[in-house]
């Protein structure tokens, strides 16, 4: 019976030391991590890889690990995280924290972007639902791949399936057709490269040709504006004077016609008029002339000394 009861004893004390050994090796672990600061991150996505303990690091530097994980019993869409970080990290307002995943199936938190200058992420400056301060959560690496892998099968359905109908035995003849039709269009540019070559050759000798006219064209242009400048001067003041010497002669020569207008109006009144008559009767006395010559042309003198016969007197 006593030698039980030993074995009792021994085995007690066994365990008693273990667990002394053990919390002091814990005391030893915290010992030497400092002291830590708790935050809470609310992830409104698949935490698959975090587990109790799984690494928090700050910028690739590990600073704490995760303490516990549950679903947030005020909206259970979202994941409540507490992680455990090194008083010392700066966890700033701008900090934003991210599951970073990877093949192996585990999953880290990565802390970043915290803003120099910026007050600590304490209850004071952000929500503290559950009595610790919240870190906000961010999407990125191979989680938010895998969030948005639903998305992306679909699209590569719709891809496949359009892929599937413009690779059709129709368009696949018509692709075959433009193919053909575009290696007959290149053959036969092939061939008109030698009379494309020459047509540029002309060309370039026509463009030549053409800036050189441009050139004498300027240059005669150049040349009419300093012959405007020097003489358009001189020009216009004899201009000026040749056009006021016409106006003065239009103004003489219509001061003459309303000085000779009286003469006029009488010359045509009385004069003319007169003028007429006397040339009618000297056309009658020509006449008369003419015909007295005639007479003594043909009848000789004696026709025109006697007189005119009279007719015979009967009883």
């Amino acid at each position: 019976m006593e030698t039980r009861a030993n074995h009792l004893w021994v085995g007690a004390v066994t365990l008693v030391l273990l667990a002394l050994l053990a919390g002091f090796i814990v005391w030893l672990a915290r010992l030497g991590q400092g002291e830590q600061s708790e935050y809470d991150i609310l992830f409104q996505q698949s935490v698959s890889g975090l587990a109790r303990g799984s690494e928090v690091s700050f910028a690739g530097v590990p600073v704490g690990q995760v303490s516990e994980i549950r679903l947030y019993e005020k909206d259970p869409d979202f994941v409540r995280v507490r992680v455990a970080v090194r008083e010392d990290v700066p966890i700033l307002v701008g900090t934003t924290a991210t599951i970073q995943g990877s093949f192996t199936g585990v999953s880290t938190i990565l802390l970043d972007g915290a803003r120099a200058g910026a007050p600590a992420i304490t209850c004071e400056t952000t929500a503290c639902p559950e009595g610790k301060p919240v870190i906000p959560p961010k999407d990125g690496g191979l989680n938010a791949l895998l969030s948005d892998a639903p998305l992306l099968l679909e699209r590569l359905a719709t891809l496949t399936e359009r892929l599937t109908e413009l690779l059709s035995d129709d368009n696949q003849a018509s692709i075959a057709g433009i193919l053909r039709n575009t290696n007959r269009m290149t053959d036969s540019l092939a061939d008109a490269a030698p009379q494309m070559e020459r047509t540029l050759a002309e060309l370039q000798v026509t463009l030549r040709e053409a800036s050189e006219a441009l050139d004498s064209f300027e240059k005669v242009t150049q040349s009419t504006d300093q012959l405007l400048n020097k003489e358009g001067a001189s020009l216009a003041d004899q201009l000026r004077v040749t056009l006021k010497s016409a106006n003065d002669a239009a103004k003489s020569l219509s001061s003459t016609l309303e000085d000779t207008r009286p003469a006029a109006r009488q010359l045509s009144e009385s004069t003319l008029p007169a003028a007429e008559a006397t040339l009618q009767d000297l056309r009658a006395t020509s006449k008369a002339l003419r015909n007295v010559t005639e007479k003594l042309e043909n009848q000789g003198a004696g026709a025109v000394l006697k007189g005119q016969s009279l007719p015979d007197y009967k009883p």
